[in-house]
């Protein structure tokens, strides 16, 4: 039984002071809007529509919670990068974004999403340099995979790795598809390794994902 067969949705946040207080812990997913953050989630779950996925960039506004069971969590952010919000719903979601990424201490990895024909983009990157003073890991899932072919998608993968390393030593990245299932046992592997750290064969795929 996989780490996502028993996922359901836990509760939904608006505001710091209402974050759950579970004692266990939790991985976050982030990305630009309409990267497929909300498929990602549910192709890890086998589940048509755990998480809300629309044409609409934007949709997601709050924190939402899923239970994996054994007091882990993973948490579907608020997707950045997309402008046409209100002023005052933008600034919210900066502010809870940023708090809960810098302070939340039950967060134990950050999965960002990006779409394969468009990686790297400023506002990603801007993330990444961002949340690489907390210490805590970060796995890459280019989505959307499918989009290419084989060939370019290994080369857009390879690009990714050449410059992670330069820049991102702590980013580990993947191919993803949700259209065809590709990626999800790696993509599994490497959150159940966050969630139970002493998991080494969990370790062991992220070295592969990566050499």
């Amino acid at each position: 039984m996989g780490l996502f067969s028993l996922a359901t949705f836990y509760t939904t946040v608006n505001h710091i002071k209402d974050l759950p207080m579970h004692g266990g812990r939790e991985v976050a997913f982030v990305g630009r809007s309409n990267a497929g953050k909300s498929s990602a989630i549910n192709t890890l779950a086998n589940h048509v529509r755990l998480a809300y996925t629309s044409k609409t960039p934007g949709r997601t506004q709050h924190l939402n919670y899923f239970s994996l069971g054994n007091d882990s969590y993973i948490v579907d952010l608020p997707g950045y990068g997309y402008a046409k919000v209100p002023p005052e719903a933008k600034r919210h979601w900066e502010g809870l974004l940023s708090t809960y990424l810098k302070k939340r201490e039950e967060l134990c990895g950050l999965i960002v999403i990006m779409d394969i024909r468009r990686p790297l983009l400023e506002l990603d990157e801007t993330m990444l340099d961002w949340f690489a003073p907390t210490g805590k890991p970060v796995h890459i899932l280019l989505t959307k995979s499918d989009k290419f072919s084989r060939q370019q998608a290994t080369v857009t993968l390879f690009k990714v790795k050449a410059h992670l390393a330069e820049h991102f030593p702590q980013c580990t990245v993947q191919l993803f598809s949700s259209l065809k299932k590709q990626g999800v046992e790696e993509a599994e592997a490497v959150i159940a390794g966050w969630l139970k750290p002493d998991d080494s064969s969990a370790s062991d795929v992220v070295e592969g994902i990566v050499d």
